[in-house]
């Protein structure tokens, strides 16, 4: 079964969501975010980047940077920037991105879910990275940022939402990179509760995008457990905010590579060692692979379609058989050395909403030597894996749109 429970959202007023809602913290690096966030001071990226407010060179896992940010939230509620619901409620979220449209159950879920293995999820976590997020939610004593959650279709959930979503908007506006932000509150008691019994015959959730985010609030909640003697379950820590989508509205972008050096080979040797694993065609045309086992290489100014061999294929290993699993395993570590993506610094990862001309910037730039474009994973593949406990490579996924940081955040106490 799959909890769930209303909150007391922490949330702009309706005439401030708009310049209040930022990106996500880790889409972007802090000369962006300092960019997003000029001359705005309600953007909400100071509180989830609080580094853009202190010294250039100061180390974004400074104490420093985690006080800066509590200070921020203190300031935004002081300034009735974000009020707290006066009562426990859901929200429902939708967001549009040309003919992509995606409406979400804004929620908190149980860090026991999360824990127990209900909560299922596809990706490794890097140590230094979950750390930085729990300092981040435990300074700010709240989840400030969502986790992006999905489910299985249920027809009554989605009629519930349908319902909601007919009445007027909390928030209705249109983000400066052309994607819609709707929202509606779900204050009704009974409404709530046949939600909660709904979910709770919902028998996995699966995490999205926020594998760091969820694995922080389990140990944000341990660490509040131990000096609480009076601990008792129900405090708000032993629960983190989630949105939660069905599978058949997500959509999944790939998640590019680009690779700084050739690992030795000349241009010429690497076409002949590629093209022992993988058809090779140049193309007069940057390629978007359509298909699965289809990928396309920059290289030397020029483009080349890949389709990976039978014999390096195979379709019984789950695992294995992913594109991010065929490239790396067949030609990122065997012919660039690239052995252990999560931490090389020689590969750099590119979502797929950057498009193709990013990769060819970045090796027409000289910083990198080649670059490649994948098919996306699906969303049949994350479940799949998801339930047989099975882990992706890093950056398999990259979903799109994002949501948005700032319109609901979850105190913890």
């Amino acid at each position: 079964m799959s909890i769930i429970k209303p909150f007391r959202a922490l949330r702009p007023p309706k005439e401030l969501a708009e310049k209040v809602s930022a990106l996500p913290y880790d889409v972007m690096n802090v000369a962006e975010a300092c960019d997003m966030a000029a001359g705005n001071p309600n953007s909400f990226l100071h509180i989830s980047r609080p580094e853009i407010d202190l010294s250039p060179d100061i180390d974004p896992h400074d104490e420093s940077v985690y006080v800066q940010g509590k200070a921020n939230l203190d300031e935004f509620i002081r300034r009735g920037i974000l009020m707290q619901d006066g009562r426990d409620c859901f929200y429902v979220y939708r967001q549009r991105m040309g003919a992509i449209s995606q409406t979400g159950l804004v929620v908190c879920a149980s860090v026991d879910d999360y824990q127990s293995g209900v909560i299922k999820k596809h990706e490794h976590t890097r140590a230094d990275k979950e750390e930085d997020r729990v300092k981040h939610i435990d300074y700010l004593d709240a989840n400030d940022e969502p986790v992006f959650y999905l489910s299985r279709s249920c027809s009554e959930v989605e009629g519930i939402i349908e319902g909601v979503t007919n009445g007027p908007p909390e928030y209705d506006f249109i983000s400066d990179d052309g994607v819609g932000h709707t929202a509606w509150i779900i204050a009704d008691q009974p409404l709530i509760d046949r939600l909660v019994v709904l979910f709770a015959a919902i028998p996995k959730l699966y995490v999205a995008d926020g594998h760091h985010r969820s694995a922080a609030a389990g140990r944000v909640r341990e660490l509040r457990r131990d000096k609480n003697p009076g601990h008792t379950g129900s405090e708000e820590y032993n629960s983190f905010l989630t949105v939660i989508f069905p599978e058949n509205q997500l959509n999944i972008m790939p998640y590019n590579r680009a690779v700084k050096d050739l690992n030795g080979h000349s241009v010429a040797e690497f076409i002949t060692v590629v093209e022992s694993g993988f058809e090779m065609l140049p193309s007069s045309v940057p390629v978007v692979p359509a298909e699965r086992h289809h990928f396309g290489m920059y290289l030397d100014g020029r483009w080349y379609r890949l389709h990976a061999r039978p014999a390096i294929v195979n379709e019984n290993d789950t695992v294995g058989r992913l594109d991010v699993s065929i490239l790396q395993n067949s030609l990122l570590s065997p012919l660039l050395g690239i052995h252990n993506p999560r931490t090389d610094q020689r590969i750099h990862f590119v979502g797929g909403i950057r498009g193709n001309d990013e990769l060819v910037k970045l090796v027409d730039s000289g910083e990198y030597a080649v670059a490649f474009a994948l098919h996306p994973t699906s969303i049949r593949e994350l479940i799949e894996l998801a339930d047989q406990d099975q882990i992706m490579p890093p950056k398999s996924t990259w979903f799109e749109p994002k949501l948005r940081s700032g319109l609901f955040v979850h105190k913890l106490s």
